[in-house]
């Protein structure tokens, strides 16, 4: 059978990450009960031939365009996907892929946006997701730590991986209301990566930690366990795209429309949920 991509969006939030694991739910072990239910996958197959996925997330990152690609039928496009995929994960478009294609190796760039609540410089605002009161930012201090993260470099001390952890990275934010939302763009991330280079930006934005921390977090020495820098909650990243230049996606309407639906859903009962919330916190006097 032709080899075939297909781009899934999934909320992470409840899933141990995207690759199997024993004994927890994965979106991986999702994909594959899809595909055994549609005779795709045989029962007592590991996974699919020619199977690959561009990278792994950690447990509660979500994904737009998290990208997998299998040997596949013809009639297998995204909306039949659906049919047996549970609502928080959406198969959206599908590529004709070519002889040897692996979705690991062949990605030239991944992309990821965080969402930080980090109100601006001279406010102090309630942050119910994190700590009781999210010290302010100042904007040029977090963009000038992207600047200076940014470029190629080893990030062994930004991760737990012990190998393969240079990058050449691109690092950026925009200011929307009280959130910057990052974004980070390279061939590849290790385990965490993303995650503690917004802790880090977010530390010399607050004031938290001088710019001059960032020289000694690119050293080749290991930072001692006291000046670590710990992971930014998982929640808010997304693996927002993933560039593969000798594939042209083709959208399924069906299905995207299907994946809107259910993220517009989900968005409605988080900001209602929010304001539940909010009331009480309000009330709490």
């Amino acid at each position: 059978m032709p080899l075939r991509a297909f781009r899934i969006a999934y909320d992470g939030r409840d899933y141990h990450g995207f690759q199997r694991q024993p004994d927890v739910s994965t979106v991986e072990d999702a994909i594959f009960d899809s595909l055994r239910a549609l005779d795709v996958l045989e029962e007592d197959a590991d996974k699919p031939a020619g199977y690959a996925a561009a990278g792994r997330t950690d447990a509660g990152v979500s994904a737009l365009a998290q990208t997998i690609a299998l040997e596949a039928p013809d009639w297998l496009a995204p909306r039949a996907l659906n049919a047996e995929l549970p609502a928080d994960i959406r198969a959206w478009a599908a590529a004709e892929a070519p002889d040897g294609f692996h979705a690991t190796h062949h990605a030239s760039r991944r992309k990821y946006t965080y969402h930080l609540y980090a109100p601006p410089a001279g406010e102090a605002t309630r942050d119910s997701a994190a700590d009781p009161i999210a010290p302010a930012v100042d904007d040029d201090r977090f963009r000038a730590a992207c600047e200076a993260l940014s470029g190629t470099h080893d990030l062994h001390n930004l991760t737990p991986d012990d190998h393969n952890t240079e990058r050449s990275l691109s690092l950026g934010a925009r200011r929307d209301g009280d959130y910057l939302v990052v974004t980070a763009a390279a061939g590849g991330f290790a385990r965490e990566l993303v995650r503690r280079l917004v802790s880090l930006a977010r530390a010399v934005g607050t004031g938290e930690s001088p710019l001059e921390k960032i020289d000694r977090v690119l050293e080749p020495e290991p930072l001692p366990g006291h000046e670590g820098v710990a992971p930014a909650p998982p929640e808010r990243l997304v693996l927002t795209d993933v560039d593969y230049p000798d594939l042209a996606f083709e959208i399924d309407d069906d299905a995207a429309a299907s994946a809107r639906a259910v993220f517009d859903r989900r968005r409605v009962d988080r900001q209602t949920g929010a304001r539940v919330a909010g009331q009480m916190a309000d009330g709490i006097r």
